[in-house]
């Protein structure tokens, strides 16, 4: 996410932070060189313009050529209009004091649209709301299934009305459906399309105008680049977008989209999506993305990742379990299964401050790995598990054998996991882990 952007930033500001103080001539190559990272990033021009101005202005009200510190203030005044551009401020979905909630979610075809849909009625469900998601893909049989079936994995219902009626009429009848049920949002997956036309604007000006809902959430492919910004602006135009949903930014390098939209459509950044897993939906905070764009990590997002992981019966178990020496490879295995649910090893590593000081940033990492120990750990025995001192030279043949790993692979893991567990038993692991 942002790896490009982050990695010019660092460059820009180890340079600045080698020279000591800053002359007039330092400050200018310093702007010059942020300019052409946010344009190499795929910013839009207008914003790169309006955010060097506007550092320039900053630099010199407070004479930073004359600061004692100056990468820090110069730090602190990009992270400052980073989350400016972004924002500011979090912003949330407008829930109605009367019930149901519509919301509107639109966009292009292949922008994770349906998806998207999917992700957002989980994540209110677990706030304590109740979404139904309504199929209005009146022009795509294909569409309409597909959102059953990502919504059937998720234990989500669907009101559906075939492709013979009329989207609006659908989205009436939906209402008309929950009025007597125990559901207060309901989440209109609307008709994407491989390009803007006008009979694709007319259906959603029409379900805008006589349905008024709530929320209007435009989804952006965030590796589209300017391209998404451009074709965003008609969505705006016509039925007053007010909300963006950023969706694959964890495959964005770039960055662009993310920072252009605010500042050029005028409408906040709610939600981003963040994997390919139902659970991979963020709400958008701009100052812990500026956070993360300069590399400073996000530990505010991990906290509340890893919270969302465990519960305080999980915690107090675990904790018992490490008091009394008692972790053992079933544990070790559960806790794999919720690193899952936390995210991939590299978001992970990318919301660490200082990451990039331990190097740990410049690490390579697989995914393919945990499932790799998942399945080493499967071929194991309850009691080779329980006690994996009993796990001798022919136990580790068939485990490779029964996973599809090498005796090495085994070997390996059961090193890690015994540094693990001493780590554990001498208290300075478990001080910082998620189970104290």
């Amino acid at each position: 996410m942002f790896a490009d952007l982050t990695s010019k930033f660092k460059a820009i500001f180890k340079r600045i932070k080698s020279k000591g103080k800053l002359n007039e001539k330092d400050i200018k190559n310093c702007l010059y060189e942020i300019r052409i990272a946010l344009l190499e990033a795929d910013v839009n021009y207008k914003v790169v313009k309006e955010f060097v101005n506007e550092l320039h202005v900053q630099m010199i009200n407070e004479n930073i050529s004359e600061s004692l510190s100056p990468s820090q203030q110069i730090i602190k005044m990009v992270h400052r209009e980073i989350t400016k551009v972004l924002g500011s401020k979090k912003s949330d979905i407008v829930i109605s004091p009367k019930p149901p909630t519509v919301i509107l979610i639109v966009g292009l075809q292949g922008t994770g649209k349906t998806t998207t849909a999917v992700k957002l009625a989980n994540y209110l469900n677990k706030k304590g709301n109740r979404s139904i998601l309504v199929a209005t893909d009146i022009h795509r049989p294909a569409a309409i299934e597909q959102l059953k079936i990502l919504a059937e994995k998720s234990k989500l219902p669907v009101f559906s009305m075939g492709t013979k009626e009329k989207a609006v009429n659908i989205v009436k009848a939906a209402l008309n459906y929950v009025s007597n049920k125990d559901f207060n949002i309901l989440i209109v997956d609307t008709a994407g399309r491989l390009h803007i036309d006008e009979k694709l604007m007319s259906e959603l000006e029409e379900i805008d105008r006589q349905i008024l809902p709530q929320e209007k959430l435009l989804i952006i492919d965030s590796m589209a680049g300017q391209d998404a910004v451009n074709s965003a602006r008609v969505f705006c135009e016509k039925i007053n977008v007010n909300g963006i949903i950023l969706s694959k930014i964890d495959g964005d390098a770039r960055g662009g989209a993310a920072l252009s939209l605010r500042k050029i459509l005028d409408a906040p950044i709610k939600f981003v999506g963040t994997g390919e897993k139902i659970e991979n939906i963020d709400i958008f905070y701009p100052e812990r993305m500026a956070s993360r764009i300069l590399g400073m990590g996000d530990v505010l997002t991990l906290i509340e990742k890893v919270e969302s992981a465990y519960d305080k019966k999980e915690i107090s178990r675990m904790n018992e379990k490490i008091k009394s020496n008692n972790f053992d490879l079933n544990d070790f295995y559960l806790q794999l299964k919720k690193m899952e649910n936390i995210g991939s090893v590299e978001e992970i590593v990318g919301m660490i401050p200082g990451a990039s000081r331990l190097n740990l940033n410049k690490m390579q990492y697989d995914d393919r790995e945990l499932k790799k120990i998942e399945a080493i750990i499967s071929s194991m025995t309850m009691d080779e598990r329980n006690n994996p001192n009993i796990i001798n030279g022919n136990r580790r043949k068939r485990i490779a054998r029964g996973s599809g790993s090498q005796i090495s692979e085994v070997n390996r893991l059961l090193k890690q996991f015994n540094q693990i567990k001493n780590m554990m038993k001498k208290r300075k692991f478990a001080k910082n882990f998620p189970f104290n």
